[in-house]
């Protein structure tokens, strides 16, 4: 007989196996605390390997004036002043301390002659202080972390899909999954759970995330185990993914095309920035560089296929092959384009999830006991607009503490309660859903909410459009009662499917609903109906499915950070 349910047991339950996830499960471990990491990508590949720019901390390596104050400073302003200071001090203190556990692991940073890191300027950042290993930072990261994990003997689980978290009187005591090969059912149990897996930036049609990942997957886990979502509307898009081929649309277009020179052109051949940014140009700062070529494929200066063009090819052939070799060789493999002939069709693309998950600053902690959220599924440092370079650090400064918080909160229960009724329940989800033969198709109800969120709350949104937005999507969540689900002999991932389209549609019901009560224009969010700044506005939006909508004020920035904060010259740098 086959085996259908395994059950496992662990102190401190990992989900999701990124940097956020691993830099966790590395600090238990060094502790000595029982740990297992579970994702449903392959750890070599989940999405922090995709991470090229760089990892911010204020080493003062190339410019001795910068601090850690100045580097919160650059980070509050940035976000519009929607960030949590908190949350912000933690990180930018415990940055440095970041950078050192990477050499501990064994990372190679790019060094300067003398051995010193190696530091560049990243946008809005007053003095150079974004660390790299070439333009595959993230990667470079991510194997760092996998390394030192094997080193450890930490268990992860590839290829294991988790459906729900079990809760019991409000707290957490593990989760249910699958295996997506075989379809072997997991019950996990656990003292504490640290969810680390990711956004929900693959909700809309063109993104950087790949085809099965930050569906939202840590939203309506969070939610539905009785967490709430914070800053949901608030979303970073990216000037320039690419716009084909349909399964790779999205793709990014590294920023360092347009910091080497890269110039952006309409279908007019106009060199359109000069009417947005005149001083920066193509250097402006993310949200201006999406807002501009947005408008202008709305204005109807777009390409046939809705882009801009992006051209390199005026470069010397040399600057292209080693100053952007990734940029070069991407567009090779997925249009057989040579960038150092021809120029790029892009347009803005869904980035990165700037809310997540409602956190308390000090540990991660959620509204659940013993579930805590980290990296890019939390909420907190980035507020409206993200520093670039700033989630790499978030990874590992907050990996760190709530690994830490994890093995304290497990270490001091007397006793933990299952309850047989909650494994029950997680059971009857996947068993329904392995019945469900209906005629709705759960990869066209996918496609169907991609077209809603890009269409009205994309990188421009208004009243009429969001309110439509919720009209769709409550029609596509009444479809979703008529899906029909069926796992073949290559695998569970239709069952997967289904259960990522379910999280699609709280992650896109949370973004419309905070997108609506924000009536305001600020960083990321531009609202043309309300194209101002509202300062009663400058509060977090939390969201759940009971309460809806409610605001939360933020506290305010220490003096000596706020003395800090001014408009930083962005010239002759690439701002982001």
């Amino acid at each position: 007989m086959a085996l259908t349910e395994r059950h496992l047991s662990t102190m401190v339950l990992v989900i999701g196996t990124g940097g956020a996830g691993l830099r966790a499960s590395i600090e238990l471990a060094e502790a000595g605390i029982d740990v297992l990491a579970v994702g449903k990508r392959p750890k070599d590949d989940a999405h922090t390997a995709l991470a090229a720019g760089g990892i911010n901390a204020a080493l003062a390596t190339m410019d001795p004036e910068d601090s850690w104050q100045q580097h919160a400073a650059d980070t509050l302003k940035e976000s519009y002043l929607l960030a949590d200071p908190r949350t912000v001090e933690i990180v930018t203190q415990g940055a440095a301390r970041g950078i050192d556990d990477l050499e501990r692991y064994g990372m190679e940073f790019a060094r300067e002659e003398d051995g010193r890191i190696s530091q560049r300027f990243f946008g809005a950042h007053k003095f150079r202080r974004t660390a790299f290993a070439g333009d595959y930072t993230g990667l470079e990261i991510q194997r760092t972390l996998v390394r030192r994990a094997e080193q450890l003997g930490i268990p992860v689980l590839d290829g294991v899909y988790i459906t729900r978290l079990l809760v019991h009187e409000g707290a957490v005591f593990g989760a249910y999954g699958f295996d997506l090969t075989h379809g072997t059912r997991h019950v996990i149990h656990a003292d504490a759970v640290i969810l680390a897996a990711g956004g929900h930036t693959r909700i809309w049609r063109r993104t950087s995330s790949r085809r099965d990942e930050n569906t939202g997957d840590s939203f309506r886990l969070a939610v539905e185990a009785g967490a709430r979502l914070r800053d949901a509307e608030l979303v970073q898009f990216h000037p320039s993914g690419i716009i084909e081929p349909e399964n790779a649309a999205g793709t990014l277009v590294s920023e360092a095309a347009r910091g080497e020179g890269g110039v952006l052109r309409n279908a007019l051949g106009e060199r359109f920035m000069a009417r947005y940014d005149p001083e920066r140009m193509e250097l402006s700062t993310r949200d201006r560089v999406a807002l501009a070529s947005y408008t202008e494929i709305k204005e109807g200066r777009g390409t046939p296929k809705g882009g801009v063009w992006l051209d390199v090819s005026h470069l010397p052939r040399r600057t292209i092959m080693t100053r952007l070799p990734r940029v070069y060789q991407t567009l090779l493999d997925l249009q057989m384009l040579d960038i150092t002939r021809d120029p790029v069709e892009i347009a803005p693309t869904a980035h990165y999830s700037m809310g997540g998950v409602w956190v308390r600053p000090e540990d991660h902690s959620t509204d659940v006991r013993g579930l805590y959220a980290i990296g890019e599924a939390s909420s907190g440092l980035h507020g409206a607009n993200r520093l670039g370079g700033n989630s790499l650090i978030e990874l590992l400064v907050y990996g760190r503490l709530t690994g830490r918080a994890a093995a304290a909160y497990s270490q001091s229960l007397t006793a933990q309660p299952r309850s047989a009724a909650a494994v029950a329940e997680a059971r009857a989800e996947v068993d329904d859903l392995l019945a469900a033969d209906g005629p709705e198709n759960v990869r066209a109800l996918q496609r169907a909410l991609r077209d809603t969120m890009t269409e009205h709350a994309g990188v421009v949104r208004d009243e009429e459009g969001l309110r439509t937005g919720l009209a769709e999507l409550s029609v596509i969540e009444k479809r979703m009662r008529d899906v029909g689900v069926h796992p073949d002999i290559a695998g569970h991932q239709d069952l997967a499917h289904a259960f990522d389209l379910k999280s699609a549609a709280l992650a896109a019901r949370a973004t419309l609903e905070s997108a609506l009560e924000r009536r305001e224009t600020r960083g990321c969010h531009n609202r043309s109906d309300h194209p101002g700044t509202d300062p009663a506005l400058r509060v977090n939006l939390v969201w759940s499915p009971d309460a809806g909508v409610t605001r939360e004020s933020i506290p305010e920035v220490p003096e000596e950070i706020s003395a800090l904060m001014e408009e930083v010259s962005t010239e002759g740098k690439l701002a982001e």
